[in-house]
């Protein structure tokens, strides 16, 4: 039953891949990948329905998730990892299943529904491509810039001032890498909050 729902689970994501293929959407990685996986989810769900199934269908889905998972390559204890995320942001607080979960399960074969759920997040800053871009190029400057400030701290305090102490040589490279890894931090910071303010909540499922 699970190869059944798995291989009904690869068939929607290829016709649903080639639906937004064109479509321009710039999401962080993550989000897209999410968005995706828990649509399959609602898919396999209502599948696993016609199939007279011992367990939960929905239950069903997430094991046929995992299955797939597992055949791409991921190691079971990343995919039981990837599994739990996904049981976890599969429901809204008041139980409700998300958006892509739902849009999933009304799913018909040749629908755009997946587009429909991205098109909801179009306007979402928290979920952007362009955020999580930002993102990447802070972890970069704070930990390649802050590491540059830290080596060339210390090769100065050991050249110039060989007399120092050990602790000393290391406070001069902490307090270097600090001066830049902060600053870093705090833009990041503002304009993370500078982005989030000219933006409007996503619609609700």
């Amino acid at each position: 039953m699970l190869e059944t729902c798995a291989q009904h689970g690869r068939e929607v994501l290829a016709s649903q891949l080639l639906l937004i293929k064109d479509q321009g959407y710039d999401f962080a990685p993550q989000f897209r990948q999410m968005t995706i996986q828990l649509y399959l989810v609602g898919a396999m769900w209502r599948h696993g329905e016609g199939l007279g199934l011992a367990m939960d269908a929905r239950d069903h889905a997430f094991a046929a998730l995992h299955s797939i998972l597992i055949s791409d390559g991921m190691k079971k204890k990343e995919a039981d990892q990837r599994i739990a995320f996904l049981r976890s942001m599969s429901r809204l607080e008041d139980g409700v299943n998300t958006l892509a979960i739902a849009a999933g399960y009304q799913a018909a074969p040749g629908d755009a529904d997946l587009t429909t759920v991205f098109d909801e997040y179009l306007d979402e800053i928290r979920v952007s491509g362009a955020l999580w871009r930002l993102y990447e190029r802070g972890k970069k400057i704070m930990f390649i810039g802050g590491g540059a400030a830290a080596f060339i701290a210390i090769w100065f305090v050991t050249l110039f001032l060989p007399d120092s102490s050990g602790i000393a040589i290391l406070t001069a490279g902490v307090v270097a890498a600090a001066l830049v890894v902060i600053p870093t931090f705090l833009i990041g910071i503002l304009i993370y909050r500078k982005k989030i303010k000219k933006t409007h909540p996503p619609t609700s499922p």
